[in-house]
């Protein structure tokens, strides 16, 4: 089925209660291959033109479900929204960043998911299509948290995200050298209309962070009228403050600890993991500062 509006592919879901929706196919496509899953019928959204672009509503842009990673990582798109720009051209290898969009990203949820802490940085919504014309709103990260959730037929037609017009910035650490699946990746934005600091932590947890209390300390410390400069020991203790966030100390096992005090020790691997998001986090708001 090839829908050429919104409507017409909620209306082919609600026709074929089993069938999935498809834009990119870049992790669909990797489950059935793989035999996780076995779609009754593909709903393809490539069509769609109105969700292939973007425009601009009161303060925000409004975000087509249907734009690649490709097009985001554009200059004209990275002076509207430089995080999102970042984390779509650091999303793959070429054909991947050609065929993966936004919506898919959200949708599939991955951890992983290079847009995904941007979003929830940014505290993006989106709007959802449903039968009969029905459109609903719902936040990125209560999506994503598993609070909300699309009904079967549903579909994601856009991402509706504040036009800060200040800095913000995207971060990640992978295994290997060029594309990868992340490690961990840092979303940092800077909010001086509120004087508040946004950050989202993503691929440590089933769903990006936000380490609200890192976040209110840290926004505490910066002169929003001044030069916004901060000390390189604030910035460490910031980074320092998120990864213990975001990858706490193993709470102690009744009776382990001893007289001496002692508490259970993060793995060497978690304990990798939490320096390489303190560094990140580091990285990030000193290059938003900058």
């Amino acid at each position: 089925m090839l829908p050429t509006t919104l409507d017409e592919a909620v209306s082919a879901l609600s026709t074929v209660p089993a069938a999935v929706p498809v834009a990119g196919g870049t992790d669909l496509m990797c489950e059935v291959n793989s035999g996780q899953l076995r779609p009754a019928a593909l709903v393809g959204l490539g069509r769609i033109s109105e969700i292939r672009g973007w425009s601009y509503q009161d303060g925000h842009a409004v975000l087509g479900a249907g734009l690649t990673h490709a097009r985001m990582g554009r200059p004209d798109f990275a002076a509207l929204i430089p995080a999102l720009a970042a984390a779509a051209r650091a999303a793959g290898p070429p054909q991947i960043r050609n065929a993966g969009t936004l919506g898919g990203n959200i949708v599939s949820a991955s951890p992983t998911g290079d847009a995904l802490p941007v979003l929830a940085a940014l505290e993006a919504t989106l709007s959802i299509a449903g039968p009969e014309g029905a459109r609903r709103e719902l936040p990125v990260s209560h999506l994503l948290a598993g609070m909300e959730m699309l009904q079967p037929s549903e579909v994601v037609g856009y991402v509706k995200v504040p036009l800060l017009h200040a800095p913000q910035t995207f971060l990640k650490a992978t295994s290997r050298t060029g594309p990868s699946r992340a490690l961990a990746s840092v979303a940092v934005v800077l909010d001086p209309m509120r004087r508040n600091v946004r950050c989202a932590v993503g691929a440590v947890a089933p769903m990006p962070l936000r380490p609200l209390e890192a976040e209110s300390w840290i926004a505490s410390l910066i002169d929003w009228d001044g030069r916004r400069a901060l000390a390189p020991e604030a910035l460490s203790a910031f980074g320092e403050y998120v990864a213990m966030a975001c990858i706490p100390d193993p709470p102690p096992e009744e009776g382990e600890e001893g007289a001496a005090g002692a508490v259970p020790q993060l793995p060497p691997a978690a304990l990798h993991l939490r320096r390489t998001v303190a560094t990140l986090a580091r990285r990030g708001l000193g290059r938003a500062l900058a």
